[in-house]
């Protein structure tokens, strides 16, 4: 019986992670469905490169701030330093606005000098919008380790949505474009940015001061810089699809290509995001700074059930796709995009396999083994750049969208390797330095 308060919170936490994410999920499908009515394939090819922006500076700059700060919430939680750790997080974020300030100038000088201004309107919109959604992924981050399910439920729905409005209203007013869109999403997320700050202010007591020898910055940065590292490689994996088809191919194919994607890599990511999403937290507060074998033991276990069960999920999502692509394209798609639907079970398959990595990363994180993910992150990601640029140069559409299946399964398989055991020695994890209690 003393199981059963922890068994109903814990049904209650899923409960709330599953509306997100299907608020979610729904979202991002109406959403490819809006903007292909509204967009050709040149344009939404347009918008599709130039979300490449935001990619570098979610990958590189907010993206390791980003995890950890969402790693370190229950260690200072348990060291009963919120305040300590909150400054620290914003001195950090602060840190990460201050280098896409610099990126911005950078890249519009080298725009000027290319003499590509008619990307510059889009290039800016990116960048803004990076560094909103990089806040709001921050404070989600930290929401979702303080386990308030319905507050990051109710931010993820309302962003999807929001999007969606925006979007349309943004075209609505200057036209159909890749830029209106990039617009709407950055207020998008400036609107959830705000409400977010407003909830942590009700999770947070704003009495307590900080302690002054907690040195929470060097250790979310010592736990942070090896995602901005490897994030530089697979931003360029990431975007190497796209920018090898525009190279290879033409804006129009790339216009069908991030159809594609948005319709099977992107959702079965976010499935697999759900059950991310509600494990991370439990994952961090189960290994605490990892040094307890019984504790890594127990998420070692657990991590692996949940990547098995990812892998079920990707194989039956690749069976109902491969039966059912050409309907779901007439549901979801404008009319012009129907063409490639045959693809989409090989994009799902490819996010599956991906996705499955992922949990596997986030059972090394868990372990603040994160470190030990570097090599695998550059080099996997070098071989997917490479494949994309092969597959777009000899077979277009198709050798990309099977350059990405190759790559989705090797990164597996590393993944995989290293996370085939717990730590169970102190050099076999990232050192976290002691917290000085004042």
């Amino acid at each position: 019986m003393q199981g059963t308060p922890r068994i109903r919170r814990l049904a209650r936490e899923g409960g709330w992670v599953l509306s997100g994410q299907l608020a979610s999920v729904v979202g991002a499908l109406v959403l490819v469905r809006v903007l292909t009515e509204y967009l050709e394939p040149v344009q939404y090819g347009q918008l599709a490169l130039g979300l490449t922006v935001a990619g570098l500076v979610n990958q590189v700059v907010m993206g390791g701030v980003t995890a950890g700060v969402g790693r370190f919430y229950s260690i200072a939680a348990e060291k009963n330093d919120l305040p300590g750790y909150l400054h620290a997080s914003r001195r950090l974020m602060g840190y990460a606005t201050a280098a896409v300030v610099v990126i911005a100038l950078a890249l519009i000088a080298g725009l000027l000098w290319l003499d590509c201004s008619q990307w510059m309107g889009l290039a800016a919109a990116a960048l803004v919008f990076s560094v909103f959604s990089g806040y709001n992924a921050s404070l989600s981050g930290i929401q979702n380790a303080a386990r308030q399910r319905a507050v990051v439920a109710f931010h993820g729905g309302l962003d999807a949505w929001l999007k969606i409005l925006l979007a349309v209203a943004v075209m609505l007013w200057l036209g159909s474009s890749g830029t209106a869109v990039v617009l709407g999403y950055a207020l998008s997320s400036l609107l959830v940015t705000g409400s977010q700050l407003l909830f942590l202010r009700r999770l947070i007591s704003p009495y307590k001061k900080p302690q002054p020898f907690a040195n929470w910055g060097r250790q979310i940065w010592a736990y942070s810089w090896p995602f901005s590292v490897f994030g530089v490689f697979t931003w360029m994996q990431q975007i190497s699809d796209r920018w090898a088809l525009q190279t290879f191919a033409s804006g129009h194919e790339v216009g069908l290509y991030a159809v594609v994607f948005q319709l099977g890599y992107v959702p079965i990511g976010l499935v697999t995001g759900m059950a991310m999403t509600f494990l991370g937290p439990i994952l961090y507060q189960r290994s605490g700074p990892a040094t307890d074998l019984s504790r890594n033991i127990s998420v070692h276990r657990l991590a692996w059930r949940i990547t098995f069960a990812g892998l079920l999920m990707a194989a039956l999502a690749f069976g109902v796709t491969f039966l059912l692509h050409g309907w779901i394209f007439q549901l979801l798609v404008a009319a012009r995009y129907h063409a490639v639907s045959y693809l989409l079970p090989w994009m799902v398959l490819a996010g599956g396999t991906f996705a499955a990595g992922q949990m596997l990363a986030l059972k090394l994180m868990s372990e603040m083994k994160s470190a030990v993910m570097t090599i695998a992150k550059i080099v996997t990601a070098i071989l997917g750049v490479g494949l994309n640029i092969y597959g777009a140069s000899r077979f277009g559409l198709q050798g990309v969208v099977a350059s990405l299946v190759v790559f989705s399964s090797f990164y597996f398989l590393w993944m995989a390797w290293l996370a085939q055991h717990p730590p169970t020695r102190v050099h076999d994890r990232l050192p976290v330095r002691p917290v000085v209690d004042q």
